[in-house]
């Protein structure tokens, strides 16, 4: 039996049963005490001791509320994120104006946010699912597979941002077509991950196979999956920095025309807002070591980071002024056929010495019909 808190095994009545402290108390607090109930005919009695004093959580509760709070927020954020991206990325499937490889390469960043989004919110019910908390083996492969699922998911939105990257400050340094390259691009978004997290399975299997590998106890296992998204992050702060040294340079360039500079300030402007397309903020907390700062890094990692794809989303496609103008556009065909269609309508009329509808039409529209009529 499950209840909420750790797993009862089936045992004879007048029969005591001891399991240790649920894994998730023992890692945040620390402790491995054990909690017990017995197997009365009646059924189960309460558990103890108090698992507030056997299990550590009566002077941590400050803390256990922090990863509530953390919990609670990341799933409000990718559940926004998921919505809005969904929605993004069918406006930029849609109109075919908007076919580009810069709004490729956005669209594939909008499906790594999305399947990131998916894979935490599943992991999480998977997890702490607790009709399957008293399964047997089938759950813990079904568990370490989303894992590996969540894993690579992660690691392919860090190296689209990275792409993100560098496809920006190749246009502004070697000027080259935008159109080309974008099956390397999608190598790198796709492609490079997927390495590195088949690296990782293989170590978790002979150096750290324990429970659904949500732990990182071992260091090669932890070093290969957070090695390169460390990396691709560092390598986006680089290009990001070199992306504001060029545009500084021209916009202090004297020979530059007006509309250049305007051009140039725009792209300044925007340089403001490469942030969350970047990925810049995860750069405060690049150190793969523990540290101090272990709470706020969780706090900005999962917490604020959850919201990253909400905000690139309104950036990049709801306030890009091509998506605005396309949908613009579209609104304005959509008003134009109701006239139209309207206007049709109205034509059926026969005017004949006076107003003679159709005899089809219903008495209520005849008589809506007719008034619109007299009125024109």
């Amino acid at each position: 039996m499950w209840d909420n808190i750790s797993c009862w095994r089936w045992t004879s009545t007048g029969e005591t049963l001891t399991v240790a402290c649920p894994r998730v108390l023992k890692t945040v607090f620390g402790r491995n005490g054990n909690i017990s109930r017995n197997c009365t005919p009646s059924g189960w009695s309460d558990v103890f001791p108090n698992i507030t004093s056997a299990c550590g959580t009566e002077t941590h509760q400050d803390k256990l509320l922090f990863y509530l709070v953390v919990q609670t927020l990341y799933t409000l954020g990718h559940s926004l994120s998921l919505v809005a991206l969904t929605t993004g990325s069918a406006i930029l499937c849609l109109f075919r104006r908007l076919h580009c490889t810069r709004n490729y390469i956005h669209l594939n960043l909008f499906l790594s946010f999305i399947l990131r989004a998916v894979a935490v919110l599943v992991k999480d019910h998977i997890l702490f699912n607790h009709s399957a908390k008293c399964s047997s083996q089938p759950s813990l492969v079904g568990c370490k597979v989303s894992l590996v699922i969540f894993q690579y998911f992660i690691m392919a939105n860090f190296f689209w941002l990275l792409v993100e990257g560098l496809y920006l400050h190749t246009l502004l340094v070697v000027f080259v077509s935008e159109n080309r390259h974008f099956s390397f691009y999608a190598l790198i978004g796709w492609g490079i991950p997927m390495v590195f997290v088949s690296a990782w399975v293989v170590s978790r299997i002979f150096l750290e196979d324990t429970g659904c590998w949500e732990t990182n106890d071992r260091t090669i296992p932890n070093l290969v999956i957070n090695g390169p998204i460390g990396f691709s992050i560092l390598v986006n702060f680089i290009l990001f920095i070199s992306i504001i040294r060029i545009l500084v340079q021209k916009l202090r360039c004297p020979d530059m025309g007006g509309s250049d500079q305007s051009q140039y300030r725009r792209l300044a402007k925007s340089t403001l807002l490469l942030i969350p397309l970047f990925g810049i903020h995860y750069v405060v907390f690049v150190s793969p070591s523990e540290s101090i700062a272990e709470d706020y890094k969780i706090f900005f990692d999962l917490a604020l980071g959850s919201f990253q794809g909400l905000v690139v989303a309104i950036l990049y496609c709801f306030l890009n002024s091509e998506v605005q103008g396309e949908l613009k556009r579209k609104w304005r065909s959509i008003c134009q056929d109701c006239r139209l269609s309207r206007s049709r309508r109205l034509n059926n009329v026969v005017v004949q010495n006076g107003l003679e509808l159709p005899v089809q039409l219903h008495s209520g529209t005849q008589s809506i019909i007719q008034s619109e009529t007299t009125v024109l």
